[in-house]
C-alpha cells in the first residue's frame, strides 16, 4: 500500500483561541473539534499517517487533548515550528514574535516524511471530497517529482456572512493546472451570482474556484521549501518583523518558474472555518447538519 501523509499545522493553535489547547471550541454534537472531522475523512480516504506541526510549549495539552485519541486510529507524529528554527547566518528580529509562516510549519517536518503528503490547517474543515482527491491523485503521482495538487473550491462555498474573507482565487488553464492565484482580500457576496473584493471594487464569479491553503505535494517539495526558506530569509528589510514565508506565495513563484505543475482538483464540498468569533454558532449548526444527514456519526468514530 502506497503510504501517505497528512500535514495538520496547528503551530498557532493555542493563541488563536485563548490560553491553552483546552478552550478549542468544540463544533460537533459530542464535543468533536474540527480537526477530528479533518483527521477522520482523511484516515477514510486513505492517508496512513498524520503529523501535527505544533509549538514545544502546547505538546502536553495537544497530546493529551488530541494526540492520545488520534493514536488509536492512526499514526501520529510532532513536529515543531519555532520562531529560532533558522538557518545559523541570520538573525532574529529583536521585536519579532511570531514565527515565519506556513512554508516554515511545513519545513518542520523535513525528516519525518518521505511519501507523498497532503497539507491543511487544522481550524479548517474541508469536506471529505478533498480528501479523496488529493489522497488518489497523491497515489497516482507518488514517483512523479513537481507534480502537485490542490482541491478548488467554489467562492460561493467559503465565505463567511460575518465579513470579507481573503482567499486565493485561482486561474485555470484547459488541463485543469494552476497558472496563477491571485491573493484578493475583504471579498463578500454581492449577489447569488458574483461576489465582490471591498479593497478595490473588483467583481468575482461565484463560480470562482479558491484555494483554501491545502495542497497535496511529493516529498521534494521540502527540499524546495529548504532553499527558499534561505533565500526568504536573506530578503527581509531592516526592521520588518511580519513577513512571513506562505505556501500560497511559494507556489505562485513556483508556477512563474515553471517548476512545478499543479492540477486544480474541483470540490463542491462547503468551507467551515471561524475568521471571526460570530461564525462559531454557524459552524456548530453546519456540523449538527452533517451529523443529522448521516454524513458523520456522533461520537465521532476513527
Amino acid at each position: 500500500m502506497q503510504k501517505t501523509t497528512l500535514v495538520i499545522m496547528a503551530a498557532g493553535i493555542g493563541s488563536r483561541f485563548g490560553q491553552g489547547i483546552k478552550q478549542l471550541t468544540a463544533v460537533g454534537p459530542s464535543g468533536e473539534i474540527i480537526v477530528d472531522y479533518s483527521v477522520h475523512d482523511a484516515i477514510e480516504a486513505g492517508f496512513n499517517k498524520i503529523i501535527f506541526v505544533i509549538r514545544h510549549d502546547i505538546l502536553k495539552d495537544f497530546e493529551d487533548v488530541i494526540g492520545k485519541r488520534i493514536r488509536k486510529v492512526c499514526d501520529v507524529e510532532y513536529a515543531f515550528q519555532e520562531l529560532d528554527d533558522i538557518p545559523s547566518d541570520f538573525d532574529i528580529p529583536a521585536d519579532r514574535v511570531k514565527p515565519w509562516g506556513t512554508g516554515q510549519a511545513v519545513l518542520a517536518c523535513k525528516g519525518l516524511i518521505h511519501e507523498p503528503f497532503a497539507v491543511i490547517n487544522a481550524d479548517d474543515y474541508y469536506g471529505k471530497e478533498a480528501f479523496v482527491k488529493v489522497h488518489d491523485f497523491l497515489v497516482e503521482h507518488a514517483n512523479d517529482k513537481a507534480q502537485y495538487c490542490m482541491p478548488g473550491f467554489v467562492l460561493k462555498n467559503t465565505l463567511s456572512e460575518e465579513g470579507g474573507v481573503s482567499r486565493g482565487i485561482c486561474q485555470v488553464n484547459t488541463s485543469d493546472h494552476l497558472t496563477e492565484i491571485i491573493e484578493t482580500h475583504n471579498i463578500v457576496a454581492k449577489t447569488d451570482d458574483v461576489a465582490i473584493s471591498e479593497d478595490d471594487g473588483r467583481e468575482i464569479p461565484m463560480a470562482s474556484l479558491a484555494s483554501m491553503n491545502m495542497w497535496g505535494v511529493t516529498p521534494d517539495y521540502l527540499d524546495i521549501l529548504d532553499n527558499g526558506f534561505y533565500d526568504f530569509l536573506g530578503q527581509i528589510k531592516d526592521g520588518d518583523i511580519k513577513a512571513e514565508y506562505l505556501l500560497p506565495i511559494i507556489m505562485g513563484d513556483l508556477l512563474k518558474k515553471q517548476k512545478v505543475e499543479i492540477t486544480v482538483l474541483p470540490t463542491n464540498d462547503k468551507w467551515f472555518g471561524i475568521t471571526y468569533a460570530a461564525d462559531k454558532p454557524k459552524v456548530i449548526s453546519e456540523f449538527y447538519k452533517l451529523v443529522n444527514e448521516g454524513v458523520y456519526e456522533t461520537p465521532l468514530n476513527g
